[in-house]
């Protein structure tokens, strides 16, 4: 048995040998002499990794599928630097560096010094001063760009998560990608400058062997001067070409690297499409050309042969774009015919959305990233705002243009029903006077949506002057950010889901598995937790002690399953969070009790069946009761305090559903629910 048992063992490939034994020889041939047949082969090897990355470099889709290219480059320039030194030491040494170092110098440099000498500064030229001032300047932008562009591409990633365009595998695969872009064009800022130091050296390297090869052609060998420069500047020019072409070429593709960019595409098709796509450009070039060949000295027969080809391309091309509108065309009717005849579109319109968000169309530049627009990112902020004050994840809210509606209107939908609408003013700004501000301001005047408030559609111009006098000043996206919010507060019982409370209760299994597997399914079922954390939700008491509430019910589940007296337990469990929701620290809270012989009453009226408990109370008792809660919590709206009722903890429940269809805002607690510090003093008694 493996005593190292799960520890990763690393097999050599025949690829990590392959690219050991690279590297391995380029230090090697620095060292030891290298035959010149070897050389040869070397050579003819370090020529076709050029052309191989090279055609890499031009036909890859994006350059992250080379995100290994600045190693590469790396790698190639030590070992070229090292074929540089065998073959020198065989020039100066032998005079005979082998049939590819002899062919270069003699073939394409014309067996002639002037010419061979020409052609390598040509090289050297083009590759020093052009492609590679040209790639670094390139990758240096490029560089700069892309991590400046990270936080949007982030942004971005974040609000198509939030709208449901992608899932989560989607996101976290586009932010590596955003990553892996960033490291890429890091690197390649500086691996850029292996190619032009490379050019250097091998600049250098060609100066010091035409002096070296001179001194040992006349000293050691006995050569006259003429001789000397002969031979051996031609056998020097022939190893500069021989390096300078791979370099040229590694160069070249490093260009082509870069400055193709994050862009994923065909670089070939896509390049003479671009060039040569358009028929009306292929007409009016060879229409100049032919006209060049005709009206000018030029040789007609050449001008007009190619500016024939050119009209005749274009005219193809023409044709061809043609029978592809044709095609086009006919492909998607065939496409949507097909769709409309597939069963599983209807089964697709089934699905209803848990919160929609639609608007007109002049608020789309709200939404639009492009535009400036950042309801988008509003969106994110209200789901991470929604989750850390109510403790469940709110659903993926979708964000819709709705051309049937006023340009400036929007509505939001819980389950595709609509609860909600709004309109706005584009170029506005919306200013409420908080109470104490006693001059007006001219302006439209409106109602703020989310609270009924009276306020002022006011300009870009008014808005200093406003927030001087004490107004509130809101903007556009705020108002909508605020509304939805409101919305979402009023509705999140209702879109907590069994497959939202079995992911809360999966992760808080994996901190404290002993009180899930306590409580659930043994003595309570999914939907009766569901319901028991639907019941705070809707008064607004947060879920996020998620521990404590089923440590709670696991407590009391043994004796009953009444989700309406669980739910009494839970509360009463998390006291502290509602005693700090409700009431201020050392200050005394004006509160409304209720009378103990109405109290009674409702204990009296409540009927207990397998279905839960619901109250029986004549209609006209019912009537009464909302009509003295009514007068005792006006005395607290008169004085400007929060509407707030305090019973016994028995009766607190149902009292709270006899009256919710009438007060919105009407806080219910029990006496268990306030902890012991918190002062209260009672303006009223609700009796009848």
């Amino acid at each position: 048995m493996d005593t190292a048992a799960g520890t990763k063992k690393r097999v050599i490939s025949i690829q990590d040998l392959g690219v050991a034994l690279y590297l391995l020889f380029a230090f090697v041939f620095l060292i030891v002499p290298m035959p010149n047949t070897l050389l040869d082969i070397m050579l003819a090897i370090n020529m076709a990794v050029a052309f191989a990355i090279l055609f890499n470099s031009l036909f890859v889709n994006e350059v992250l599928e080379m995100s290994f290219y600045p190693t590469i480059l790396l790698f190639t320039t030590i070992f070229r630097i090292s074929l540089n030194v065998s073959s020198t030491k065989l020039i100066l040494s032998t005079g005979d560096p082998g049939n590819v170092v002899r062919t270069f110098g003699q073939f394409v440099g014309g067996n002639d010094l002037i010419i061979g000498t020409i052609v390598y500064i040509i090289l050297i030229i083009v590759q020093f001063v052009v492609i590679n001032k040209g790639s670094e300047r390139v990758s240096e932008v490029t560089a700069r760009f892309t991590l400046d562009a990270m936080p949007g591409k982030q942004m971005a990633i974040d609000a198509d998560l939030n709208t449901g365009a992608i899932d989560d595998a989607e996101a976290k695969r586009r932010r590596d990608k955003i990553q892996q872009e960033s490291s890429f064009f890091g690197a390649m800022d500086g691996a850029v400058k292996y190619v032009k130091g490379d050019s250097t050296a091998g600049l250098l390297i060609t100066g010091i062997n035409v002096v070296g090869g001179i001194a040992m052609g006349i000293l050691r060998r006995g050569n006259t001067f003429g001789e000397a420069l002969s031979t051996y500047t031609i056998l020097t020019i022939g190893d500069g070409l021989v390096s300078a072409i791979p370099s040229l070429l590694i160069s070249l593709a490093t260009g082509i690297l870069v400055t193709k960019g994050g862009k994923e595409a065909d670089f070939g098709p896509d390049l003479v499409k671009q060039l040569f796509g358009v028929p009306k450009v292929m007409y009016l070039a060879g229409a100049v050309i032919v006209f060049l060949g005709v009206v000018t000295p030029l040789n007609v027969v050449i001008f007009t042969v190619v500016g024939s080809l050119f009209l005749v391309g274009g005219r193809m091309i023409q044709n061809q774009l043609e029978v592809q509108k044709v095609e086009t065309s006919v492909a998607e009717e065939e496409v949507t015919a097909e769709e409309i005849r597939k069963p599983e579109n209807v089964v697709a319109l089934l699905s209803v959305d848990p919160i929609e968000l639609e608007f007109g169309y002049g608020i789309i530049p709200l939404a639009d990233v492009n535009q400036g627009g950042d309801l988008l990112d509003r969106v994110v902020m209200i789901r991470r705002q929604i989750a850390l004050e109510m403790g469940t994840v709110v659903p993926i809210i979708r964000l819709r243009d709705n051309i049937q509606l006023n340009p400036n209107q929007y509505i939001i939908k819980i389950k595709g029903v609509q609860v909600a609408d709004g309109e706005i003013l584009f170029d506005h700004y919306m200013a409420m006077n908080p109470g104490y501000v006693e001059e007006e301001i001219t302006g439209i005047p409106t109602v703020e949506p989310s609270f009924h408030l009276p306020a002022t559609w006011i300009t870009e111009g008014q808005r200093e002057r406003a927030e001087s006098m004490g107004y509130t000043v809101v903007d556009p996206p705020s108002i909508i950010a605020t509304h939805l919010t409101e919305v979402i507060r009023q509705h999140i019982a209702e879109l907590l889901t069994r497959q939202d409370t079995q992911n809360l209760i999966d992760n808080l299994k994996e901190s404290n598995p002993s009180v899930v597997e306590e409580l659930t399914p043994k003595l309570l079922g999914l939907g009766e937790i569901q319901k028991v954390l639907q019941n705070l939700l809707e008064e607004g008491v947060s879920i996020r002690d998620l521990l404590t509430i089923f440590e709670t019910l696991a407590d009391y589940s043994a004796t009953t399953r009444d989700t309406d007296v669980l739910t009494e337990y839970v509360r009463q469990a998390l006291k502290r969070a509602i005693s700090a929701r409700y009431f201020e620290p050392g200050e005394t809270t004006q509160v409304v009790t209720l009378d103990p012989k109405i109290e009674q009453e409702i204990m009296n009226s409540v009927k207990q069946t397998e279905q839960g408990a619901y109250l029986t109370l004549d209609p006209d008792r019912s009537k009464a009761i909302i009509s003295a809660t009514e007068q005792e919590i006006k005395k607290l709206d008169d004085l400007g305090r929060s509407e707030i009722v305090v019973t016994s903890p028995i009766v607190r429940i149902y009292f709270k559903k006899l009256t919710q269809d009438y007060f919105d805002e009407l806080v219910v607690v029990s006496y268990n629910e306030i902890e012991n510090d918190v002062e209260l003093q009672s303006i009223g008694m609700i009796s009848c």
